[in-house]
């Protein structure tokens, strides 16, 4: 009789530990499956180095064979990571919604894609024009959509506060993932990039287009897109985006891109072109006098970068 009764605490014992070892391992695995969309992803230093797209930039310029009309400009050889073209690819200037690409980078990093989003009237203030009212609701993926594809301020300070809380703490975990992926000239203040002292470079920015197309297939794969429509959650009205950056309807297929323009950066583009040899270019043109004048300067220099990439 002791022996069954010795038997039966045994067992119950065992099914115990067993229990409290079941609900350990389930705690683990949500902390890890279910992060917060406030909490920090730091790279270590070896991660830091695979992510980062590194490239040689001369200090002076190779722009004899071809003037561009606007300020700074660079094409890159993506697999040989050969610069083929740079005329002030060093210098700062302010880089307008560009910054949204690197705003991307850290909701990506951060957001649960389920989640929904609200405009509040902070997100709406001096947000320049924008397809959305003071209340809208839609999925986080639809606004990142429409900040991305059709550069839409609101979209992107909506999604700013929704990982940080603050856009200011956003602006801080910005610098924080410029540093991470080896981008030693840019600087953000804020998530939309109307802020002038968003600032940057064309070497920079090449950095990172690669960095997304190797590691944040979310937003190559929206800013390849032509369009994207979606509805609105607190009212009845389907949002129609069309991607800003033209390039989307050339003979290039686009792998990531991004246009930008306040008065200080003039007109902008930043983007990675396949030809139909599947040979890949970046693409980056900064301070275009007209917003038509830099997609013609883009094409101009997608078509020599290919020809010279052989």
């Amino acid at each position: 009789m002791d022996k069954v009764l010795d038997s039966d605490v045994n067992k119950r014992k065992t099914v115990i530990i067993f229990s409290i070892l079941g609900i350990g391992a389930l705690f683990v695995i949500a902390h890890f499956l279910g992060l917060t969309e406030s909490e920090s992803k730091t790279l270590s230093a070896f991660e830091q180095h695979q992510i980062r797209f590194d490239i040689n930039v001369p200090d002076t310029n190779i722009s004899r064979d071809m003037y561009l009309n606007l300020k700074a400009a660079i094409a890159v050889d993506n697999q040989t990571k050969d610069v083929l073209y740079c005329y002030n690819a060093k210098e700062l200037r302010a880089v307008a919604s560009i910054s949204k690409l690197l705003t991307a980078m850290v909701v990506i990093d951060h957001y649960q894609p389920d989640s929904i989003l609200t405009i509040t009237k902070l997100d709406a203030k001096r947000s320049a024009r924008s397809l959305f009212r003071t209340g809208d609701r839609a999925r986080l993926e639809d606004f990142l959509h429409a900040a991305l594809l059709q550069s839409d301020n609101r979209s992107a300070r909506a999604l700013a506060r929704n990982v940080a809380g603050s856009y200011e703490k956003f602006a801080e975990m910005m610098n924080k993932k410029a540093e991470e992926i080896g981008l030693n000239n840019t600087v953000m203040y804020e998530p939309t990039g109307l802020d002038e002292r968003n600032c940057s470079n064309a070497a920079d920015i090449v950095r990172i287009l690669n960095v997304i197309v190797s590691h944040y297939p979310e937003i190559s794969n929206i800013t390849s897109k032509k369009r994207h429509s979606f509805k609105l959650l607190n009212r009845n009205k389907t949002v129609n985006l069309i991607n800003t950056n033209k390039m989307v309807f050339s003979k290039y297929k686009v792998l990531a891109g991004k246009t930008g323009y306040i008065i200080e950066s003039d007109y902008c583009l930043a983007t990675i072109l396949e030809n139909a040899d599947g040979k890949q270019i970046s693409v980056v043109v900064l301070g275009s006098p007209g917003p038509q004048t830099r997609f013609r300067e883009a094409r101009r220099l997608a078509n020599y970068a290919f020809n010279k990439a052989g």
